[in-house]
């Protein structure tokens, strides 16, 4: 997949939160979609105490949600862990993993907010307007806003406010579990966004897409199975050894 050049990237909170604000507004918060065939999942996690950037990428066809193709990439850990900018911690090394993709996604569900974010520029909105790709931000947790109660039965969800502004969903995407924190990334409308999720989540609490990407990323035993994808997997950094599957 081409990568745009995301150089000079931010390396103090002051310098982060002026390219937040930045880059806001070029967030479309309206659907921009082609055919949607390929989704992609993106994580990252951290090896070395911290010090090292383990990205991973999976690449999924929509239509039986299968992975086609998948990347993982580890770069040197250039930001600090700050609540609310961890993207500049994580988006380099996620954009190195897509780098190395054979399969360029037509749609990026992120693991982290979009909108529901404090300067409305969470994760997905950043890897969103960086790639010109469309993007939504898929969190386990909330990270501001407030909610009315979600009914049980998936499918259901609440608006997601911050103040009078609807800032993403809280979607029941499995009955009797807890919530999905929705929001729009990049070229996408909310409602499309949870179609979108939900026809990623047809067993599990989480997207497909979220599962294998984690999976990847953390370096976890379990999970989804490999069926003959397309793969690049880089050598290991030293003293790291890699077991996926």
């Amino acid at each position: 997949m081409k990568i745009p050049p995301i150089q000079p990237w931010p390396t103090t909170a002051e310098a982060a939160i002026a390219k937040q604000r930045q880059l806001s507004t070029q967030v479309i918060t309206r659907d921009q979609l082609g055919q949607i065939q390929f989704i992609a999942g993106v994580d990252a996690g951290f090896v070395q105490d911290g010090t090292v950037t383990r990205a991973a990428v999976a690449v999924l066809n929509l239509s039986d949600l299968q992975l086609i193709d998948h990347a993982i990439a580890y770069l040197p850990t250039t930001f600090p862990y700050i609540p609310g900018l961890l993207s500049f911690r994580e988006v380099p090394a996620i954009m190195e993993a897509l780098q190395q993709i054979t399969t360029a996604p037509d749609l990026i569900l992120c693991d982290g907010q979009g909108l529901a974010h404090p300067r409305r520029f969470g994760i997905a909105c950043h890897l969103g307007v960086l790639l010109d790709c469309p993007t939504i931000g898929v969190a386990k947790s909330r990270l501001i806003g407030t909610h009315n109660p979600v009914p049980d039965a998936k499918g259901h969800w609440s608006p997601l406010m911050d103040r009078t502004e609807t800032i993403g969903a809280v979607l029941r995407s499995r009955d009797r579990t807890n919530p999905l924190y929705v929001s729009i990334g990049h070229r996408i409308s909310l409602s499309t966004a949870i179609d979108y999720v939900l026809r990623c989540t047809p067993k599990y609490r989480l997207p497909e897409t979220t599962r294998w990407a984690d999976k990847l990323a953390s370096n976890r035993q379990g999970g989804p199975k490999l069926s003959n994808p397309q793969t690049t997997q880089p050598a290991n950094p030293p003293g790291e050894q890699m077991e996926l599957f």
